[in-house]
């Protein structure tokens, strides 16, 4: 008798957790009630969003895999810090100037995908002749929707932005991707479509 007296305390102590663990949570967090509802939601619906290799400038193959490791490793960690965001990487080339609407629509379907980015990789040339690089980089992204229509563009220059003379180009990579991304989701802030939920920094 003595358990089950013990049990049923249990219980009543644990109906009111979810209640406490919420409201902990908007004290805590900041959280408006409507937003920690939000959380629990599970009805979210989560946009995916198709990332193709980057073009990468001047076409040479002893830099590319370099350039998309550092490419994807920045695309990584911003998506990562939007729960409404997934990632999904596409081994596929799309040429950034004159992209292929049919190729992306049919990558958005046959992925299940709401969104596409195209996005390119240019290397400053320094001197004369010969290419030689430099640290800096361009990167640009463009947006597309699942049916190959153009939403917007961006871009990031490394050197114009911060002035940076030092460091590999692999950190100027990332910082040019991540700035590109944040230049992205500005720009659809000021679109104010319903293609994509509003990316809050």
């Amino acid at each position: 008798m003595a358990v089950f007296l013990q049990q049923y305390r249990i219980m009543k102590k644990n109906y009111f957790l979810p209640i406490l663990s919420v409201l902990i949570l908007a004290v805590f967090t900041g959280c408006h009630p409507a937003k920690a509802q939000g959380i629990f939601n599970r009805d979210a619906k989560v946009q995916k969003v198709i990332y193709f290799n980057p073009e990468v400038f001047p076409d040479i193959p002893e830099i590319q895999e370099p350039t998309y490791s550092s490419f994807f490793s920045a695309v990584s960690d911003q998506v990562a810090k939007f729960r409404n965001y997934r990632m999904l990487r596409v081994d596929a080339n799309i040429p950034f100037d004159s992209s292929e609407v049919q190729s992306i629509r049919e990558f958005c379907e046959n992925n299940n995908a709401d969104l596409a980015v195209v996005p390119k990789v240019k290397f400053f040339k320094v001197g004369l002749g010969k290419y030689v690089f430099s640290n800096q980089v361009v990167v640009s992204l463009k947006l597309y929707d699942a049916k190959g229509n153009f939403i917007t563009e961006t871009d990031y220059d490394t050197y114009r932005k911060n002035a940076r003379l030092l460091g590999s180009a692999e950190n100027s990579i990332k910082i040019g991707t991540n700035g590109a991304m944040k230049n992205l989701g500005k720009n659809l802030r000021k679109i104010r479509k319903d293609i994509v939920p509003p990316i809050e920094n």
